[in-house]
């Protein structure tokens, strides 16, 4: 017990000393707010216990040095004097202001005798004051993007009146300038489907390619159409085109296998040296009679493919240009397999029994094969739509 006692402790005290180390580590880097992370992880749980007092150290350490560089960064960026700092200035005094509420609820910590010396201050006047100030600068820059003719500009705007949301929500009409900025940024796409794969496309295949409400779309900055809608200026035409439609012949695939198995079938009486063997209250032994099974399996396998291919075109209508092309193909494979037998099924793989039960089923048409495309067609649509920048 003495040894697992001494074994405990000595674990104890290493794994202190290399956290003590690494955060003394984490601190000669700079990276003040990371080693207070670590320490309050450390202090949640028996924060007074005597182990503990490194990590205390280490924390005011790292409070203060992170307080001290954040106030000379503010001071700096108020001598500058430059109204496009005045959200930096925002967020420092709220990173400030965050960074005591996290240590809050751990005081009083105690170095021996002595209440830690954390320099804490209230920041609330700071941030009131320059929340107005960033919010109106941003305010601003946004109403001047918004009065551009370019639709990166109303975008930046955008994300600029987002800023202020967050900061200050429901500030004067930012909400409104929000809506009217992305209605003016947005890309309206007119998509055609053209078919020249010299067979006949269903139309409820087309009806699905073209249902861009079913598509899960999460582009945020362009709205596609496959119906031209009236006062609506398009800037992007985008065409499917079916360069080739591919539907192999109607197959169907045989294979015989030929299974013997030895099954018990009944009971026998062990016979040995000429006499039945007896167990010890006289009663003959009986064991498992063998017998030699055989089955003839024969299988069938109908098959039919499809393979579509062509590509999606991004055109400028506004330039007449072609933008981007990306290569499409979609493929489909009917497969269905039977299976007939001659014998005794038991000589078979239980894998094999359910083919029995199956017969078999009419090939699917033309018209189905081609339609059954459609959902690995409308992924790659999606996939398509969603990862491309028309800007």
């Amino acid at each position: 017990m003495k040894k697992i006692l001494l074994s405990a402790i000595a674990i104890t005290i290493l794994f202190a000393c290399s956290t003590r180390r690494q955060m003394e580590k984490t601190i000669s880097y700079g990276n003040y707010d990371r080693a207070i992370s670590d320490a309050i992880g450390k202090l949640q749980i028996n924060k007074d216990r005597k182990g503990k007092t490194d990590i205390i150290m280490l924390l005011e350490e790292a409070f203060n040095k992170a307080t001290a560089r954040d106030l000379d960064n503010i001071n700096l960026l108020k001598k500058d004097n430059n109204p496009e700092s005045y959200l930096r200035i925002f967020d420092s005094y709220v990173n400030l202001d965050n960074r005591q509420e996290r240590i809050k609820p751990l005081l009083p910590l105690y170095i021996k005798d002595r209440a830690i010396n954390l320099n804490f201050n209230d920041y609330s006047d700071e941030i009131i004051d320059y929340k107005n100030s960033a919010s109106i600068q941003l305010y601003n820059n946004a109403t001047a993007l918004l009065n551009a003719n370019n639709k990166l500009d109303f975008r930046t705007a955008y994300q600029v009146l987002q800023s202020i949301e967050e900061i200050n929500p429901n500030y004067k009409d930012v909400r409104q300038l929000m809506q009217i900025a992305h209605n003016k940024g947005i890309d309206f796409v007119l998509v055609d489907m053209i078919n020249d794969s010299g067979k006949i496309i269903p139309v409820r295949l087309e009806n699905d390619l073209l249902n861009f409400s079913s598509y899960g779309l999460n582009n945020f900055w362009a709205v596609y159409h496959s119906t031209p809608e009236d006062k609506v200026n398009y800037d992007y035409n985008m065409r499917v085109n079916l360069r080739g439609i591919n539907i192999s012949p109607e197959q169907i695939k045989e294979r015989q296998i030929i299974k013997e198995k030895q099954i018990a079938d009944g009971k026998k009486e062990l016979i040995e040296n000429g006499e039945v063997v007896k167990d010890s209250l006289g009663n003959a032994i009986k064991v498992d009679r063998m017998k030699t099974v055989r089955c003839e399996y024969y299988e069938f396998t109908q098959f039919k493919a499809t393979q579509v291919t062509g590509n999606v075109e991004y055109v400028n209508l506004n330039t007449k240009q072609l933008v981007d092309a990306f290569p499409v193909t979609s493929k489909f494979v009917f497969e269905h397999i039977y299976a007939t037998s001659r014998g005794d099924r038991r000589a078979l793989e239980t894998s094999l029994i359910p083919f029995l039960e199956r017969r078999a089923v009419p090939f699917p048409t033309e018209e189905q094969m081609i339609y059954d495309t459609g959902e690995d067609l409308k992924l790659q649509l999606k996939n398509i739509i969603n990862s491309y920048s028309l800007n």
